[in-house]
């Protein structure tokens, strides 16, 4: 991405004026170095700071561009200034550049240092499908993910156990801020996906000894802000060094599977009838109901005709309870009802002879998924039968989410 197509929009702000300085990231508990934030800054004048710039380029439909001058000023700076191995280099990109043909010239993680991109919440509500296959396209080039700015909204959370990020950084609010009950369902959302898959926790913002003590309490191990260590363009070299500890995550979205086929070898579905299973959807709904906003409820009704006014109706309440829902089928289209995700499924998907309902939260985990015996759609109430399993393994309903969630475009 040239510097000279953004010249003409946007005066004065090119490659050779877009520099990178660095804020360490520190371990808590042994006052280590572990690795650096690259934060961008423009040149002397209006397009210094950061928002400056991307309101500049936002207004000029030129995000891609300017999100590739930062990633290569973070690179180039980096080299420079001796970021390598063990330490991590965390770079930030802008969720709404992260599309097919940007994530086509987004350089492979250089062997030399480990590299961590970081993704902001909000964008993962607004197009949880695009930028998960876009967390698949960074991992398999060799990039590991966190979640940027994990505030006060809940509802974000939701998504956490779908993209499994490496690390969380929590927003610098709740180091800061007096404890609520929402600060309280988010930090244990944050510990319970912690718990189960091993990421890295950052608290941001840690200004005074108040935060440090509130960061270590709130369950992180590592921290960023002024009390650690400023932005600088060379970092002072760090009296000790420790290393991020990252591990491998699997691909977080299957294409072309089905959630019925997540199911393992040997666990062999029951036989049921409608009425079995619409109770049994049901009573997944009110569980994920129960559970509110770190809740994801994703369900595939086969067609539309099953996707009734009244479910619709239901559907559109626990959209605007949960962190995420979504519904698919075949003849299903976009809603103006956007509090609900709706895609349609091709005739020949496999999804589209199967019933599922999945239930998602860093504290539960359930799935009814079924498969239709008799290739026919006949009517409701009518004798269909399906084999089906009800599972609480949350391997199988992380896998089956994840299924659904490739459709969810």
């Amino acid at each position: 991405m040239a510097a000279e197509a953004m010249t003409p929009a946007i005066p004065g702000l090119r490659a050779e004026t877009i520099h990178s300085v660095f804020q360490p990231v520190v371990d808590l508990h042994e006052a280590s170095v572990v690795g650096f934030e690259a934060l961008a800054r423009g040149p002397e004048g209006p397009l210094q700071s950061p928002m400056a710039m991307l309101a500049e380029a936002r207004a000029h439909g030129q995000m891609n561009e300017l999100d590739a001058l930062f990633r290569e000023s973070a690179l180039r700076y980096a080299a420079e200034a001796g970021i390598s191995a063990p330490l991590t280099l965390f770079v930030n990109a802008d969720p709404a550049a992260l599309d097919e043909a940007t994530l086509d010239a987004f350089p492979a993680c250089d062997p030399s240092f480990l590299g961590v991109v970081e993704i902001t919440e909000r964008a993962l509500m607004s197009r949880p499908a695009q930028l998960m296959a876009a967390v698949d396209r960074l991992r398999d080039l060799g990039w590991g993910i966190a979640l940027d700015d994990l505030g006060s909204d809940p509802s974000v959370a939701a998504v956490m156990p779908l993209v499994e990020p490496d690390v969380i950084k929590l927003d610098m609010r709740l180091a800061q801020s007096q404890p609520d009950h929402v600060v309280a369902e988010v930090v244990c959302a944050v510990r319970a996906h912690a718990e189960a898959t091993d990421c890295q926790i950052v608290a941001e913002g840690i200004e005074t000894a108040d935060h440090y003590a509130a960061a270590l309490a709130m369950g992180a191990d590592l921290g960023q802000g002024m009390l650690l260590g400023e932005p600088a363009r060379l970092p002072e070299a760090a009296d000790k060094i420790g290393a991020l500890g990252l591990r491998p995550r699997a691909r977080t979205l299957t294409p072309g599977g089905s959630p019925f086929a997540c199911l393992p070898p040997g666990r062999a579905p029951r036989r049921a009838s409608t009425s079995l299973l619409l109770e049994l959807s049901q009573h997944l709904e009110r569980e994920a109901r129960r559970i509110g906003p770190t809740a994801v409820l994703l369900s595939s009704f086969q067609h539309q005709r099953y996707y009734s006014p009244e479910t619709r109706r239901r559907y559109g309440v626990l959209g605007r309870r949960l962190g995420l829902v979504g519904v698919l089928g075949q003849g299903l289209t976009t809603s103006r009802d956007t509090s609900v995700k709706v895609a349609g499924l091709e005739r020949g998907d496999p999804m589209a002879s199967e019933w599922d309902v999945v239930v998602l939260s860093p504290h539960f985990a359930a799935a009814l998924l079924a498969r239709e015996i008799d290739d026919g759609y006949g009517v409701r109430g009518s004798s269909r039968e399906f084999e089906y399993q009800m599972t609480f393994d949350r391997d199988v309903v992380v896998a089956a989410a994840r299924t659904l969630m490739s459709r969810l475009r």
